[in-house]
């Protein structure tokens, strides 16, 4: 069964990204990593054993990279209106040991198999080929680390806990059912909102705090 992996929160910039986690859970997250072949870039804290949150945008000083970059950074409009507009965690990701089993029983809904070398080791990631969130960022993008842990320094461990995840959705019935069918542990509670919202409650060394 696949399992919630990570949070995303997609910003203009890592520096926005940065700001924002600051004021929502009073904590410096620190940086991760970059990704050359996306051209992004992300800071990273870990939730618990099983999750975790990045901040993830463009490196702007990356080299290019032929096609487009994940989780809709290049429609940068898009990102900046989301943005603007306090829709800040708008991504998640599941992982699976079984991608192409995943990807078969589902058609449509991740995207398309992607395989990234980073080293010695790869890694398969589901990406629609417009570079979009699955689904408008109603399903999460797929990973397959193809048996290997995430990698998470020692200084993302900063006693955080992700103590619930929702999303709220004009219809929450169908997004509801989506994720029945998708089977995934971990995935959303759903409630009915006016507008698409994802939230994250999430404890930290100073209480309860929510992320969105």
């Amino acid at each position: 069964m696949p399992r919630l992996d990570h949070l995303s929160v997609i910003a203009p910039s890592l520096a926005e990204g940065v700001d924002h986690i600051r004021a929502c859970l009073g904590i410096d997250i620190p940086f991760g990593r970059k990704h050359t072949h996306m051209s992004t870039h992300n800071h990273l804290l870990r939730l618990g054993e099983s999750a975790y949150l990045e901040v993830i945008a463009i490196d702007e000083a990356a080299s290019a990279i032929a096609g487009q970059r994940w989780f809709g950074l290049d429609d940068r409009a898009a990102v900046r209106k989301a943005w603007d507009d306090g829709k800040r965690l708008r991504g998640w990701v599941a992982r699976t040991d079984h991608f192409d089993r995943e990807m078969d029983r589902h058609p449509g809904v991740f995207g398309e198999k992607r395989e990234f070398h980073v080293g010695a080791s790869s890694y398969f990631f589901s990406v629609p080929q417009d570079g979009s969130l699955p689904m408008h960022g109603v399903a999460p993008s797929l990973i397959d680390r193809q048996g290997k842990r995430p990698s998470l320094a020692p200084e993302t461990e900063m006693g955080c806990a992700l103590v619930a995840f929702t999303l709220e959705h004009p219809d929450a019935a169908q997004v509801a059912q989506l994720y029945e069918v998708l089977e995934i542990a971990g995935a959303p509670d759903v409630k009915h909102g006016d507008e698409f919202r994802y939230t994250a409650t999430i404890r930290t060394p100073s209480g309860i705090r929510v992320l969105s």
